[in-house]
């Protein structure tokens, strides 16, 4: 018998917000010390009264107008109620019937290589506050309550993905997405994206859904990958016994092991006793500030991506990488805008640049050559200052190192290009009488010793020569003998 995989997933991203949901604490909790971010209100103390975080909800409709969400007329908090000690107050503020939003739906590409597109249907989008950290140690556990009370947005799909790949595809577009917004940073390893994947499997062919197991509070994107996989290789194994999953479970994920674990059996709505949060008022929208909200949306990665290829004719693979992160496509457009040469930006950027981002696993915005850096060194080689190697090697490393301008690189260094074909043919002879083997090599039409020879011309004039003239003369040369 065959299967299929039916997979669904809960995302939950911190909204970018200064304070907490519901009182005025920082919603900065990563790296501070314990429970210094903690008042009366995230607490749970009797007689506090929350007030709504009005960014937070206006953050939460910019989200969910980006993922194509509808933003009913009015939407209410719940009481979700479960006692866990990372929840101070007994339950958490939530919403359940009457969502921020609902309905709405991403297109996501799968695979670098013969990439096919799907659509992934989002359930709702909803608002909530965080819980607590727990810190599981030796004789016991610690509990860190910085992080309770911090502005949630969870994003719930509907089980449209049938594998590992394209679960992750859609997290990681989803990611792109929050980050283009401005509604999240969705920064994984500061604790700010989490997600719990719902795997369950089936007959192929059926459109039954069978029992599932939810995996909790994977946080990253390999972590995710991973237990899903584990995941449909365990359930598969199950039916192919004859015994699958007989009721939904709650599994956690031991990343040293690389296995899933039972928590628990998975509650249901009734198991959290929802019900209407007797201390908040319903929010009610006004359709103009959303319409206003839905056209100050700004281009979004699928869209940037595909105006790169059609507009400024990039392979697919160099727009990809620059429309991926919205700083990364704003340092790109800016280099495009002050040299007006976009091959050399995208060869500068998705080569030169990139390879050291990628090597030091920092941002464009955290390393030190500017766009104005980047737009004179591409000048400079235009202009034919310096050659494009020495640019790309010397200069570079010097201006991503030290923060120079590279016009101050090429007068303290001295790497002006040399034109002057008098000084270029001194060079070009020297090498031809050093190099005998290549000119027979030549005579005998293996064209591969010319590029030698301009190679070792250029090291001779250690990157200094115009390339262009070096060609020329060097032909000349040969040419006389």
């Amino acid at each position: 018998m065959e299967f299929e995989t039916v997979i669904g997933l809960e995302i939950h991203a911190q909204i970018s917000t200064k304070t907490k949901m519901f009182c005025r604490c920082a919603a900065d909790a990563f790296g501070k010390e314990p429970n210094v971010n903690t008042c009366p209100v995230c607490m749970g103390f009797p007689g506090q009264l929350p007030v709504i975080n009005n960014e937070a909800v206006k953050k939460g409709v910019i989200a969910a107008l980006a993922l194509n969400c509808e933003i009913p007329e009015y939407c209410k908090f719940d009481r979700k109620n479960y006692f866990y000690p990372d929840s101070p107050k007994g339950f958490q503020i939530s919403q359940f019937d009457e969502p921020l939003s609902k309905n709405g739906w991403v297109d996501i590409e799968v695979g670098v290589e013969n990439s096919r597109k799907i659509k992934v249907r989002i359930t709702r989008l909803h608002l909530e506050d965080d819980a607590g950290k727990l810190t599981h140690v030796r004789n016991g556990s610690l509990v860190d309550f910085n992080r309770s009370g911090e502005p949630l947005m969870e994003i719930v799909s509907d089980p449209d993905m049938r594998s590992a790949e394209e679960a992750s595809a859609y997290a990681r577009e989803i990611q792109k997405i929050l980050r283009y917004v401005g509604s999240s940073e969705a920064d994984m390893e500061k604790g700010m994206m989490r997600f719990d994947a719902s795997v369950s499997i089936r007959p192929k062919g059926e459109d039954k859904l069978y029992p599932r197991s939810e995996i909790k509070n994977l946080n990253s994107f390999k972590s995710l990958e991973s237990a899903i996989e584990f995941e449909i290789k365990r359930q598969t194994g199950l039916w192919e016994e004859g015994s699958p999953l007989k009721g939904q479970t709650t599994v956690g994920w031991n990343e040293e092991k690389q296995e899933t674990y039972f928590m628990r059996d998975k509650e249901d709505s009734d198991d959290y006793r929802y019900f209407p949060e007797p201390d908040l008022p319903p929010l009610y929208f006004d359709r103009g500030l959303i319409d206003k909200y839905k056209k100050e949306l700004p281009e979004l990665p699928q869209v940037k991506k595909q105006r790169y290829i059609e507009e400024m004719n990039l392979a697919e693979d160099d727009a990809r990488i620059l429309a991926q992160d919205l700083k990364m496509a704003q340092y790109f457009e800016k280099v495009v805008a002050g040299c007006g040469d976009i091959k050399k930006a995208v060869s500068f950027i998705n080569t030169v640049l990139m390879k050291h981002l990628r090597e030091e696993l920092i941002s464009v915005e955290e390393q030190k050559v500017t766009p104005e850096m980047m737009i004179e060194l591409i000048k400079l080689v235009n202009d034919g200052v310096i050659s494009n190697s020495l640019a790309k090697s010397e200069v570079f490393e010097e201006m991503y190192s030290a923060g120079k301008f590279p016009k101050n690189i090429v007068e303290e260094k001295g790497f002006k290009q040399v034109s002057d074909a008098s000084a270029i043919e001194l060079a070009c002879k020297k090498i031809v009488e050093e190099n005998p083997q290549s000119i027979i090599d030549i005579k005998a039409g293996k064209d591969k010793a010319i590029g030698f020879l301009v190679g070792q011309v250029m090291k001779e004039m250690k990157g200094q020569g115009n390339p262009q003239v070096v060609n020329e003369v060097l032909k000349k040369v040969l040419a006389d003998l």
